[in-house]
């Protein structure tokens, strides 16, 4: 998968190049090919942001650059994301969805957000990663990338995928490893037991009992 991100600061996204994204990228599973909005601006200044019509706090970024940025890369199978407060809540079932495309465009908004036009000259999905409102786009749309890359084949193994929090719509269950006791708290003896059907058997109960602690919702 090819993954076009669009920002105005460039220097943000050195996590891209760290632990399992950057083994994916070496093996050639995803490639990571960073623009920065600022080169397409015509202002002389490379201003990429306006006053708002109207009046308003702050300011928007403008429609210019961006719209250049997004046809310097976009082809007719792109798909593009903007991270939003107003999009649609992110969760595993979306990532997934993302995951299947070949290529993905991501536009990072900053300021007080971006000249509505924007949305209208192009097909933009705009998600959100919770009811709170960041400086920019760059940190939620890592968090959008961490999430999807995991579903692409050969990126983690499927097993982690298989048992991990709402593959099965519950949450996860507690894991444990070496030693078996430490500052007097012990491994439950089941884990110790070598009898995998009992471990699935708690694990699952387990996986419940989170559950029904932390988000009730989900049941």
């Amino acid at each position: 998968m090819k993954i076009d991100i669009l920002t105005l600061f460039p220097e943000m996204f050195s996590p891209l190049n760290s632990s399992i994204l950057k083994r994916a990228t070496d093996s050639g599973i995803l490639e990571f090919n960073i623009v920065n909005i600022r080169d397409f601006s015509l202002d002389k200044h490379k201003k990429c942001d306006d006053y708002p019509f109207g009046g308003g706090a702050g300011m928007l970024m403008s429609v210019q650059p961006l719209y250049d940025a997004i046809k310097s890369v976009k082809t007719e199978n792109s798909k593009i994301i903007f991270p939003s407060p107003r999009g649609k809540v992110f969760n595993q079932k979306i990532a997934k969805g993302l995951s299947q495309f070949d290529h993905l465009i991501f536009v990072c908004g900053h300021y007080e957000g971006v000249d509505e036009r924007i949305f209208e000259l192009f097909d933009i999905e705009e998600i959100s990663i919770g009811d709170y409102v960041l400086t920019g786009g760059e940190l939620p749309s890592m968090v959008i990338i961490d999430t999807l890359s995991r579903f692409i084949n050969g990126v983690i193994s499927s097993e982690s995928l298989e048992n991990e929090s709402f593959s099965n719509g519950l949450l996860e269950y507690p894991q444990y490893t070496r030693p078996a006791e430490f500052m007097g708290l012990k491994v439950p003896e089941v884990l110790l037991s070598g009898n995998h059907q009992e471990v699935d058997k708690w694990r699952k109960e387990e996986s419940l009992k989170v559950t029904r602690k932390n988000r009730q919702d989900l049941l």
